[in-house]
């Protein structure tokens, strides 16, 4: 395995020090020493296509940018490759990461992007080549990535493999307890105050995994990848039922498509209600600071249409935003709550197919 420190240093050497990303469990240990060192400078991005368009600028101001993510956000950077890095020129070195490859085995949403990643690439016209693990040929292939860049004035891809990067030793998934309430505490409280024949989506990542640990319900649905699309889902299903429809989300993934904010506020659904838990972290890989520290979520909320917005600083002051009778939405429920997950975190068992069609006989079943 590669040493993260070296990885880093090469790159430095290099005159490379400027990174960006969305964050990816296989990428953990790099991306927080690239946040820790003096010598490099790491900018959150609310998603994979911010970061290219990042990297890109910091090319025009005279830096060779690298952008840091998980190839299930490669569709999110397709838009600014093509029509920003392509016609313009401007090389940045991408470092995505091979969740699904054929062989392995991964979580369900991984399998088509983790199938099509090389191809995709290739498709796109953007060189590429499978980091090695093997320490002693990262120079080479560094030298390589970056000639091309300067040669070809395109983007260069290197895939990253599952544990090619040394993983920190301390356990990533508990988080030291402050004096927030656990999203664990505050998902209880939100499956028993909210009535039992409405529906519930969960955004990805371990909001939706401790949920279905909680308690799992044909109710739920759990969002196990599309990060930052939960809520629009939610939408589309208030816009076509008479039903309260509840979507528990992150500050991350809301922060990823905050323009669905707009959408909801536009549209003026009635029946949709926002449940926003902010850890201010990317708590599914790593516990990387989110920007959310800087962000008025009720304040957006309310200016872009929603009829309600609500802070709460209690599971009380929660249960009494969600119990509150009045159907006039849409309605964002607010609560920041302490980083770390459960202890003992399950998955679904249940497939995605099945946990769809699951929640599809539950909507049309409740309004008969």
């Amino acid at each position: 395995m590669i040493c993260p420190k070296f990885f880093t240093d090469e790159l430095v050497d290099r005159g490379v020090n400027f990174f960006t990303g969305v964050p990816c469990s296989y990428l953990t240990t790099l991306i927080n020493e690239t946040i820790a060192r003096k010598d490099t400078q790491y900018t959150i991005a609310s998603s994979e296509g911010e970061a290219v368009s990042l990297a890109s600028g910091a090319w025009l101001a005279g830096k060779m940018g690298v952008v840091m993510c998980q190839n299930s956000g490669f569709g999110n950077m397709i838009n600014p490759l093509t029509s920003l890095n392509a016609p313009f020129g401007i090389p940045i070195l991408l470092l995505i990461t091979w969740r699904g490859k054929p062989g392995e085995i991964d979580e369900p949403q991984h399998e088509i992007m983790g199938r099509i990643t090389p191809d995709l690439l290739t498709l796109l016209g953007i060189p590429w080549l499978i980091l090695p693990k093997e320490q002693a040929k990262i120079p080479q292939i560094l030298d390589t990535a970056l000639a091309e860049c300067q040669q070809t004035h395109k983007p260069f891809a290197l895939i990253i493999e599952k544990d090619s990067f040394v993983c920190e030793e301390k356990n990533q998934n508990v988080l030291e307890k402050d004096f927030l309430s656990s999203r664990a505490e505050v998902l209880k409280a939100i499956v028993q105050s909210i009535p039992p024949d409405c529906p519930v989506i969960a955004t990805t990542g371990k909001t939706g995994r401790e949920l279905y640990t909680v308690q799992d319900n044909e109710r739920h649905l759990y969002c196990v990848g599309s990060m930052g699309y939960a809520n629009a889902l939610a939408h589309g299903v208030a816009l076509n039922t008479v039903k309260k429809v509840y979507v528990i989300d992150g500050d991350g993934a809301a922060i990823m498509h905050l323009g669905n904010l707009t959408s909801i506020g536009l549209s003026g659904v009635k029946n949709l209600i926002h449940i926003l838990l902010d850890n201010g972290t990317y708590d599914s890989t790593g516990g990387q600071q989110t920007a959310s520290v800087t962000v008025n979520f009720a304040g957006i909320a309310k200016s872009c249409g929603y009829k309600q917005a609500v802070n709460c600083s209690s599971i009380g002051e929660l249960e009494q935003a969600i119990k509150a009778e009045a159907m006039d939405g849409p309605k964002l429920i607010y609560m920041r709550i302490s980083k770390g997950s459960m202890a003992k975190l399950g998955r679904p068992t249940i497939t995605p197919h099945e946990v769809a069609r699951r929640l599809h006989n539950f909507i049309q079943k409740s309004v008969t």
